[in-house]
């Protein structure tokens, strides 16, 4: 599956809720509107998920692309929870299939080209799941499949088995990655570089931390949705995060770029990294992220946001990092 090195995150449209009201509210005129921009620039992935402002996200984006759906790339993801009763979540066959069948009629399509498991559910043996996967593959209502927020050694399991009996593989895994997030490198990563899956990366401004907007001895700017969603955000320790400010701001001076941009491209240059999703509340913040391709980061100026950004991973990855021995054992990708 060929995707554009940044995709568009459909979380913006028509949101509600305390979360995805925070992330944008676009209805169909602007989703349209920002549509075309993307298409214009090449990006030709839109992501989405049933959970995203109740199914909301998807009808909007249906239609938004409405008449040109041979010219766009759908992710969409499922498994989370979306009620309160006991087939209201996770991806057991029968629900699976009753959740793609909504989509595809949120999304007015007849085919998602690339479907993602939300979470993983621990309750769905692996063979009923890829069965089931494999089942809507063949029915042509999927095309591709991947997962979201897995952990690795699960994500592993699914694909040794998937080897195993011959189904199709999961050939993305939709991450938490950016400058204060790198937890995806130490087992994520190398797995994706061993086992061929391409990572889809959300929130790489850090949730809304590395725009620029936040500084050392200021406080979160009015308008920041880390006031209403910092609950929901992973966590990042404030001199972490003023020394990546540091540098990007370094660098900022050297490029003529903006923060985000910056932020962007480093990531559009890691291992593994198959593209770079980007949100927008409006068409001024879109062609901003869309600034971060068309140019590159130097190796030195790479090297520098690699230095600000490390931290000491936990164990068991600490000793390939202090100790001589482990090291030579287990070189790094990056």
């Amino acid at each position: 599956m060929r995707v554009p090195a940044l995709s568009f995150g459909a979380g913006t449209f028509a949101g509600s809720g305390p979360l995805f009201s925070a992330w944008g509210r676009s209805d169909a005129d602007e989703a349209r509107r920002l549509v075309d921009i993307c298409l214009e620039a090449g990006v030709n992935l839109f992501d989405t998920a049933d959970v995203y402002s109740d199914g909301a996200s998807e009808r909007v984006l249906g239609e938004a692309i409405r008449g040109r759906r041979d010219a766009v790339l759908i992710s969409t993801k499922t498994g989370l929870p979306t009620g309160d009763g006991p087939g209201d979540w996770g991806v057991s066959r029968s629900r699976l299939i009753r959740q793609v069948e909504a989509a595809l009629r949120r999304l007015g399509t007849d085919y998602i080209d690339l479907l993602q498991l939300h979470a993983f559910d621990a309750s769905t043996p692996v063979e009923e799941l890829l069965a089931t996967l494999e089942t809507l593959i063949t029915s042509g209502k999927v095309r591709y499949t991947g997962v979201s927020n897995y952990p690795g050694w699960q994500l592993m399991k699914a694909q040794a088995a998937a080897a195993r009996d011959g189904r199709p593989r999961f050939v993305a895994h939709q991450v938490y990655y950016s400058l204060v997030g790198r937890a995806y490198e130490n087992d994520l990563m190398p797995l994706g570089a061993d086992q061929g899956v391409g990572a889809l990366v959300w929130s790489p401004l850090g949730w809304g931390r590395l725009t620029g907007r936040i500084r050392r001895g200021t406080p979160i700017p009015e308008g920041s949705r880390l006031h209403e969603t910092a609950a929901f955000a992973p966590p990042v320790e404030d001199e972490h995060l003023y020394r990546v400010v540091d540098a990007l701001d370094a660098i900022a001076g050297e490029t003529g770029k903006t923060l985000p941009q910056i932020a962007i491209n480093w990531l559009l240059q890691r291992p593994t990294v198959a593209s770079v999703i980007i949100g927008a509340r409006n068409e001024e913040q879109l062609r901003q992220n869309l600034g971060a391709i068309g140019w590159s980061l130097t190796r030195e100026q790479m090297a520098a946001l690699d230095a600000a950004s490390d931290v000491l991973p936990p164990y068991p990855h600490t000793p390939y990092r202090q100790q001589e021995g482990f090291a030579r054992l287990n070189p790094p990708l990056v």
